[in-house]
């Protein structure tokens, strides 16, 4: 399976005192030829001061789903543990019905215990968390399946996370794109290990899209040939700096995988 490569910014929704900062941002990366605008699903600032400014990820979504025309919007990730699985499943129904199709439902376990603490939902421990997840997910697809009106296309799940034995299991399982971490070697091996679940559960691993962070220009190459086709910049408030997104677009549009070389 040929996928092509492309790029994501997830604009993280952190010390921008005023939203028009992030609308901004999302207009910019838009423009420049980002193929996805992501943000995250947290409460408080991940870096930098905890009680500085930051806004609510799903209510954003909304926002952009009206603001955007072109890219695919979502949460990298949305945290299982935060919102009723069934509600989860219409929100991204309605976000995919305002956006015209192009909302992608990322998720994962959650790791960040100021928000849990903050909010009043129990933190518990890595194999709680991940086993909420384990409950929720076939929830959520079970519910996507039954609203009405349905979503305007299968919204693609993206599953954040590199546990070997439980969560690269929910990936075979569930996962339209994995978002994995790590250097190359790391990456590939992980990889190896989702496609032994796959075989498991009977599923083509080839179905589900490799993702990562960006690792610059001089290793994407390398990160291609481990399987990825999707990479990700960050860029965080108040300036929302897209130097290096306009890098990686750059990239993409020079890049010629090594099998396609030569051909016309």
């Amino acid at each position: 399976m040929i996928r092509p490569v492309r790029i994501g910014i997830q604009l993280q929704p952190q010390h921008a005192p005023e939203y028009g900062m992030i609308r901004d941002a999302v207009l910019r990366a838009e423009e420049a030829g980002a193929d996805i605008v992501f943000n995250w699903d947290h409460f408080f600032p991940l870096y930098g001061d905890h009680a500085g400014a930051h806004f609510e990820c799903w209510t954003m979504l909304g926002a952009w789903a009206e603001q955007t025309e072109r890219v695919e919007i979502g949460a990298l990730v949305s945290c299982a543990g935060y919102r009723n699985p069934d509600l989860l499943a219409d929100m991204a129904r309605t976000v995919d019905h305002i956006s015209g199709g192009r909302l992608i439902l990322g998720i994962g376990a959650g790791w960040f215990e100021m928000d849990y603490d903050a909010y009043g939902y129990e933190f518990g421990t890595p194999g709680s968390r991940i086993k909420l997840l384990g409950e929720y997910l076939p929830r959520i697809t079970s519910r996507l399946g039954r609203l009405n009106p349905a979503p305007t296309r299968d919204i693609p799940i993206l599953i954040g996370g590199s546990g070997e034995k439980k969560t690269l299991r929910l990936v075979a399982e569930y996962a339209d794109i994995w978002h994995g971490f790590g250097e190359r070697d790391e990456f590939v091996r992980k990889s190896a290990i989702l496609g032994e679940h796959c075989g498991v559960v009977q599923r083509d691993p080839h179905k589900i899209e490799r993702s990562t962070w960006w690792p610059g220009t001089d290793l994407a190459a390398a990160y291609v040939d481990a399987g990825v086709t999707l990479f990700t910049v960050n860029s965080s408030g108040p300036d929302y700096d897209l130097t290096t997104l306009h890098e990686a677009l750059t990239w993409r549009d020079e890049y010629t995988p090594p099998q396609l070389s030569g051909l016309a």
